[in-house]
Protein backbone atom coordinates (compact mmCIF):
# COMPACT_ATOMS: atom_id res chain seq x y z
CA UNK A 1 0.00 0.00 0.00
CA UNK A 2 2.87 2.37 0.80
CA UNK A 3 4.30 1.87 -2.70
CA UNK A 4 0.94 2.74 -4.25
CA UNK A 5 0.77 5.98 -2.27
CA UNK A 6 4.34 6.83 -3.25
CA UNK A 7 3.35 6.48 -6.91
CA UNK A 8 0.51 8.95 -6.43
CA UNK A 9 2.80 11.45 -4.77
CA UNK A 10 5.06 11.34 -7.81
CA UNK A 11 2.36 11.37 -10.47
CA UNK A 12 3.62 12.23 -13.93
CA UNK A 13 1.38 11.88 -16.92
CA UNK A 14 2.87 12.61 -20.33
CA UNK A 15 -0.02 13.39 -22.67
CA UNK A 16 2.16 14.59 -25.53
CA UNK A 17 5.88 15.06 -25.97
CA UNK A 18 6.83 18.73 -26.43
CA UNK A 19 8.50 17.93 -29.77
CA UNK A 20 5.27 16.28 -30.98
CA UNK A 21 3.32 19.39 -29.93
CA UNK A 22 5.57 21.61 -32.05
CA UNK A 23 5.19 19.22 -35.01
CA UNK A 24 1.39 19.24 -34.62
CA UNK A 25 1.25 23.03 -34.17
CA UNK A 26 2.83 23.50 -37.60
CA UNK A 27 1.12 20.61 -39.41
CA UNK A 28 4.21 18.41 -39.39
CA UNK A 29 6.52 21.09 -40.83
CA UNK A 30 7.76 23.23 -37.93
CA UNK A 31 10.18 26.09 -38.41
CA UNK A 32 13.50 26.04 -36.60
CA UNK A 33 13.42 27.32 -33.03
CA UNK A 34 14.06 30.94 -32.10
CA UNK A 35 15.28 32.22 -28.75
CA UNK A 36 13.91 35.12 -26.79
CA UNK A 37 16.66 36.40 -24.50
CA UNK A 38 15.20 37.69 -21.25
CA UNK A 39 16.58 41.13 -20.65
CA UNK A 40 15.70 43.29 -17.63
CA UNK A 41 12.45 44.61 -19.13
CA UNK A 42 11.21 41.16 -20.15
CA UNK A 43 12.11 39.66 -16.78
CA UNK A 44 10.13 42.43 -15.10
CA UNK A 45 7.08 41.79 -17.31
CA UNK A 46 7.29 38.05 -16.70
CA UNK A 47 7.56 38.57 -12.95
CA UNK A 48 4.45 40.77 -13.12
CA UNK A 49 2.51 37.96 -14.79
CA UNK A 50 3.83 34.92 -12.91
CA UNK A 51 4.64 36.54 -9.58
CA UNK A 52 8.17 35.12 -9.72
CA UNK A 53 11.21 34.91 -11.97
CA UNK A 54 11.52 32.14 -14.53
CA UNK A 55 15.12 31.36 -13.63
CA UNK A 56 16.26 31.07 -17.26
CA UNK A 57 18.21 33.39 -19.55
CA UNK A 58 16.20 32.67 -22.68
CA UNK A 59 13.03 31.00 -23.87
CA UNK A 60 12.77 28.87 -26.97
CA UNK A 61 9.79 29.33 -29.28
CA UNK A 62 8.78 28.57 -32.86
CA UNK A 63 7.37 31.18 -35.25
CA UNK A 64 5.94 31.27 -38.74
CA UNK A 65 3.57 33.71 -40.44
CA UNK A 66 2.48 35.52 -37.29
CA UNK A 67 1.97 32.30 -35.26
CA UNK A 68 4.16 31.39 -32.33
CA UNK A 69 4.32 28.15 -30.37
CA UNK A 70 5.58 28.08 -26.79
CA UNK A 71 6.44 25.26 -24.40
CA UNK A 72 6.09 26.77 -20.94
CA UNK A 73 6.02 25.44 -17.38
CA UNK A 74 4.37 26.77 -14.26
CA UNK A 75 3.91 25.22 -10.87
CA UNK A 76 0.41 24.05 -9.97
CA UNK A 77 0.25 23.15 -6.29
CA UNK A 78 3.64 21.52 -5.94
CA UNK A 79 4.94 20.41 -9.35
CA UNK A 80 5.37 22.07 -12.74
CA UNK A 81 2.76 21.70 -15.46
CA UNK A 82 4.30 21.62 -18.95
CA UNK A 83 2.00 23.31 -21.44
CA UNK A 84 2.09 23.98 -25.17
CA UNK A 85 0.46 27.21 -26.33
CA UNK A 86 -0.01 28.49 -29.87
CA UNK A 87 -0.66 32.21 -30.37
CA UNK A 88 -1.85 33.48 -33.73
CA UNK A 89 -1.72 37.22 -34.35
CA UNK A 90 -2.21 38.07 -30.68
CA UNK A 91 -4.94 35.51 -29.90
CA UNK A 92 -4.60 32.11 -28.33
CA UNK A 93 -5.23 29.42 -30.90
CA UNK A 94 -4.48 26.38 -28.78
CA UNK A 95 -3.60 25.37 -25.22
CA UNK A 96 -2.52 21.81 -24.53
CA UNK A 97 -1.29 20.29 -21.28
CA UNK A 98 1.68 18.18 -22.30
CA UNK A 99 3.01 16.85 -19.00
CA UNK A 100 1.09 16.89 -15.73
CA UNK A 101 2.96 16.00 -12.54
CA UNK A 102 0.42 16.73 -9.79
CA UNK A 103 -1.65 14.05 -8.06
CA UNK A 104 -4.90 15.99 -8.57
CA UNK A 105 -6.29 18.69 -10.82
CA UNK A 106 -5.47 16.79 -14.03
CA UNK A 107 -8.88 17.71 -15.44
CA UNK A 108 -7.25 20.88 -16.80
CA UNK A 109 -5.86 18.77 -19.64
CA UNK A 110 -9.25 18.13 -21.22
CA UNK A 111 -10.59 20.21 -24.14
CA UNK A 112 -13.69 21.25 -22.15
CA UNK A 113 -11.26 23.34 -20.11
CA UNK A 114 -8.45 24.27 -22.52
CA UNK A 115 -10.84 25.27 -25.33
CA UNK A 116 -11.96 28.21 -23.18
CA UNK A 117 -8.67 29.93 -23.99
CA UNK A 118 -9.26 29.98 -27.77
CA UNK A 119 -9.54 33.52 -29.10
CA UNK A 120 -8.35 35.04 -25.83
CA UNK A 121 -6.18 38.15 -25.93
CA UNK A 122 -4.46 40.33 -23.35
CA UNK A 123 -6.15 43.51 -22.24
CA UNK A 124 -4.28 46.71 -21.36
CA UNK A 125 -3.57 45.40 -17.85
CA UNK A 126 -1.94 42.15 -19.08
CA UNK A 127 -5.03 40.18 -18.07
CA UNK A 128 -7.00 37.76 -20.23
CA UNK A 129 -9.91 39.47 -21.96
CA UNK A 130 -12.22 36.49 -21.30
CA UNK A 131 -13.23 34.83 -18.06
CA UNK A 132 -11.96 31.27 -17.70
CA UNK A 133 -14.26 28.98 -15.72
CA UNK A 134 -12.46 27.04 -13.02
CA UNK A 135 -12.67 23.41 -12.03
CA UNK A 136 -13.60 22.44 -8.49
CA UNK A 137 -10.58 20.86 -6.81
CA UNK A 138 -8.15 22.10 -9.46
CA UNK A 139 -7.91 25.79 -8.57
CA UNK A 140 -4.11 25.96 -8.46
CA UNK A 141 -3.78 24.12 -11.79
CA UNK A 142 -6.38 26.40 -13.37
CA UNK A 143 -4.52 29.46 -12.07
CA UNK A 144 -1.22 28.10 -13.42
CA UNK A 145 -2.69 27.63 -16.91
CA UNK A 146 -4.19 31.12 -16.84
CA UNK A 147 -0.77 32.58 -15.97
CA UNK A 148 0.86 30.57 -18.76
CA UNK A 149 -1.74 31.80 -21.26
CA UNK A 150 -1.05 35.39 -20.20
CA UNK A 151 2.68 34.77 -20.45
CA UNK A 152 2.47 33.27 -23.95
CA UNK A 153 0.40 36.24 -25.16
CA UNK A 154 2.84 38.69 -23.58
CA UNK A 155 5.87 36.95 -25.08
CA UNK A 156 4.16 36.72 -28.48
CA UNK A 157 3.58 40.47 -28.39
CA UNK A 158 7.25 41.03 -27.61
CA UNK A 159 8.33 38.93 -30.60
CA UNK A 160 6.08 41.07 -32.84
CA UNK A 161 8.17 44.10 -31.95
CA UNK A 162 10.43 43.63 -34.97
CA UNK A 163 13.55 45.16 -33.53
CA UNK A 164 13.07 43.84 -30.02
CA UNK A 165 16.56 43.50 -28.60
CA UNK A 166 15.75 40.29 -26.73
CA UNK A 167 15.04 38.29 -29.89
CA UNK A 168 17.76 36.21 -31.45
CA UNK A 169 17.47 33.70 -34.30
CA UNK A 170 19.16 30.38 -33.57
Amino acid sequence: MLLALTGLAQARDVYMQPSDFVQQAFNGDPPGPDSLWLDKDLRSGIRGILGHNLGVLRLRFWERDGRTAWILEEKGKEKPITTGIVVNRGEIEQVKVLIYRESRGWEVRYPFFTDQFKGTELNNHRRLDKRIDGISGATLSVNALERLARLALYLHDKTREGDYKGLAKQ
